[in-house]
């Protein structure tokens, strides 16, 4: 086979992901907190790129016009002159003419010099400020430039964490420093909830102390403020807070040792193995509920972040659904298209030029791509409130089968770009405000052959269900599964508990126990008021 050398053109088609596009593609998956961190950033990095709300304050005169102002009201007899300019002949006039000595001006006033001039305004009004107490935030040391600039959160309190509560009380409780070094290392591994790991046998080795001797510094944590904390696990929680109580006796402490059977309201083996009868064992429960499960979380808990929706669905005068963005979470920028014509004028060297060139092309970009995702979001939305009009019109029991490709074919995009739009964006609407993707969901087929039920309505259809049992019939799991069939729902006994069980509702066998154990009570309640109220004969 001979080798040859031959010229060849080809034609092709192939898409290159510049950095702009990848931006681009980053950019619809963002928040609208994380899309304003963004923006901050290409601000402070473009000087191309500026706000589109940025003006000058109301009432703010610039500097060179509000320096002097006379006693006429600042009016300038030269043509075309400031109140500076006119105050600045006059000055220099003032002061390059000779007034001779002190004695030839007594002359010429026919007065003194000290009736004349008393004292100078200055020295006045710095003796006047000294004397005068200070009657603003930036006259006491704030950095504040004006009432208008007041910062509320300077004045508001650090936020106590619970380390930091711990920590003072354990600078009180001990003296010595090997002592306090065990104790803040066990404070440092306190969670929110204020619990300690179950394992602590790595702290004596790590620390080089004996394990009794973080053993005593551990009793010792364990009663500070709040009661319960420091503890490993649950039981030992509610015996330090019922310690405190003075109400760890020995029945109490089988109570506690055993607090699986209460989760499982099995009553009478707790009755069995405490030694007591019903009305104590009822009053022994109630103590415990009365603890507090997770004594730190009061003490530094994170702020959670409000949802700030990104589009808002109302309904339309015609009986249709308006869908609008909310401006709120749209930052505006726009490109300064005069400061860089007066720039490219000026700028002569080459690295100078490529440099705000490639400014204004990212600036230009970023604007382009933030108008992109305001307008694919809103084409996202508007089909989802199309689709799912059942459940903005009557409810989650309307809500039906949706997936991402029917989306992207509606709106014609693929659905990678429907995926990333969805993410982190949420909807105010007439039920409340719900996540993007909450929409989609999967399909669960029909019993008679028609139209297939979405997953979330089946999920709120169990749950009615449920809540809805009498506490002489709990349903099963077949049973709940012969319901929704009856309903023309096709479903299996494994996906009714895997939905169950996602809502956390407890098993019919754990439910029949609460009721009944619900049940028991009201009626010793109402019993117990009746014996205290006899009706008269």
């Amino acid at each position: 086979m001979a080798l040859s050398q031959r010229l060849e053109f080809r034609q092709s088609q192939s898409l290159v992901m510049t950095p702009q596009l990848m931006q681009a593609i980053k950019l619809l998956q963002l928040s609208n907190l994380d899309l304003t961190t963004f923006v901050e950033e290409e601000l402070e990095r473009n000087p191309l790129l500026e706000r589109a709300n940025d003006e000058p304050p109301a009432g703010e005169a610039p500097a060179e016009t509000g320096q002097f102002n006379d006693s006429d009201g600042g009016h300038n007899d030269e043509p075309g002159g400031g109140p500076g300019e006119a105050f600045e002949p006059g000055q220099e006039e003032w002061m390059s003419k000779d007034l001779g000595t002190r004695a030839e001006i007594e002359q010429t006033l026919d007065t003194g010099l000290d009736n004349v001039f008393s004292e100078e305004p200055a020295e006045a009004a710095a003796r006047n400020a000294q004397d005068a107490a200070p009657t603003t935030y930036t006259e006491w040391g704030g950095g504040a430039s004006g009432d208008e600039d007041y910062n509320l959160e300077a004045f508001v309190a650090a936020e106590t964490t619970l380390g930091d509560h711990l920590a003072e009380q354990l600078s009180v409780a001990f003296t010595g420093a090997a002592q306090r070094m065990i104790g803040q290392y066990l404070i440092d591994l306190v969670d929110e909830a204020g619990y300690l790991p179950p394992d602590l046998g790595q702290a004596a080795e790590r620390l080089g102390a004996s394990q009794k001797d973080v053993e005593n510094v551990l009793a010792v944590l364990q009663k500070f403020d709040p009661p319960g904390v420091c503890a490993r696990n649950l039981s030992e929680c509610l015996a330090i807070q019922l310690r405190e109580l003075d109400r760890y006796d020995p029945a109490m402490q089988a109570l506690v040792e055993h607090l699986d059977l209460l989760a499982k309201r099995d009553i009478a083996a707790l009755r069995k193995l405490c030694g007591v009868d019903d009305e104590d064992i009822a009053d022994m429960i109630g103590e415990i509920r009365r603890l507090n499960p997770k004594p730190g979380v009061k003490f530094g808990s994170a702020r959670l972040q409000t949802i700030v929706p990104d589009v808002y669905v109302r309904p339309g005068p015609d009986g249709g659904w308006h869908v609008e963005l909310n401006s709120d979470t749209l930052p505006r920028v726009l490109v300064n298209q005069t400061y860089y014509s007066q720039l490219s004028k000026k700028i002569g060297k080459d690295g100078d030029k490529s440099y705000f060139t490639d400014a204004l092309q990212n600036a230009t970009w970023l604007v382009r791509a933030l108008d992109q995702r305001a307008r694919t979001i809103l084409k996202v939305s508007t089909e989802i409130v199309r689709q799912q009009d059942g459940f903005f019109t009557h409810g989650v029991a309307h809500l039906r089968p949706l997936n991402l490709k029917a989306v992207a074919d509606a709106i014609q995009m693929h659905e990678s770009t429907v995926s990333r739009v969805t993410a982190n964006k949420y909807m105010a609407t007439n039920r409340g405000t719900f996540e993007l993707k909450y929409f989609f969901t999967a399909s669960i087929a029909s019993a008679d052959g028609g139209e297939a039920h979405s997953a979330e309505a089946v999920r709120h259809h169990i749950k009615q269900l449920i809540d809805a049992e009498a506490p002489s019939a709990i349903l099963s799991d077949d049973t709940i599964v012969e319901r929704l069939r009856g309903s023309g729902i096709d479903i299996a006994r494994r996906t009714v508990a895997k939905y169950r069980e996602a809502m956390r509702i407890p098993s019919s066998v754990q439910r029949r126990r609460d009721k009944q154990s619900a049940l028991g009570n009201v009626l010793s309640t109402a019993l117990a008021d009746r014996s205290r109220n006899p009706e008269p004969a």
